[in-house]
């Protein structure tokens, strides 16, 4: 009995790890960079904007431009003529994205990119009901990523065949 006893305080002894578990390496804190150094989110700050964006009926198109950076185009639309259709530009930091739609200024903000998503926010500025007919809005707004080519996004038409992101 007494070896069973000294068996077992043997065996919980070793099970204690000791100092070994301080030698074990940490786990990061943020989940959101554990996440991206295995693979499973991109990282934001190693993605180009440009591209293809989309959620349901609502689609943003963002495409280089030479001279304003990015040229962005957002269409949503709610059927029944309930929609929002505007273009302008766009430009990043970090893990934000400037969208100014119209050549005014009248309709400027700050939406979240984080790589796959943008996501504008839940109040914007008066300026940008002028882009949408009756009660629709750009407020709350939020897709992600279809595809990474530009030709794709300037290729991406509103409801009346405009293409807001490319010429024609």
């Amino acid at each position: 009995m007494k070896r069973a006893g000294l068996f077992l305080a043997l065996l919980v002894a070793a099970c204690s790890g000791g100092a070994k578990q301080a030698d074990k390496p940490q786990p990061p804190q943020d989940l959101e960079k554990a996440a991206i150094e295995r693979g499973l989110i991109r990282n934001p700050a190693d993605t180009d904007i440009a591209g293809l964006y989309a959620r349901d009926t609502d689609r943003i198109c963002i495409v280089p431009d030479e001279q304003l950076g990015y040229r962005i185009g957002a269409f949503v639309d709610y059927g029944d003529r309930i929609t929002c259709s505007g273009s302008g530009r766009a430009s990043r930091v970090g893990e934000s994205l400037h969208i100014e739609l119209g050549e005014d200024g009248s309709c400027s903000f700050d939406a979240k990119y984080d790589g796959d998503k943008i996501a504008f926010p839940g109040a914007l500025p008066d300026g940008c009901n002028r882009y949408c007919a009756r009660r629709a809005s750009y407020a709350g707004l939020e897709v992600v990523r279809l595809s990474e080519s530009a030709a794709e996004a300037s290729a991406m038409r509103d409801a009346n065949g405009r293409r807001l992101c490319g010429g024609g």
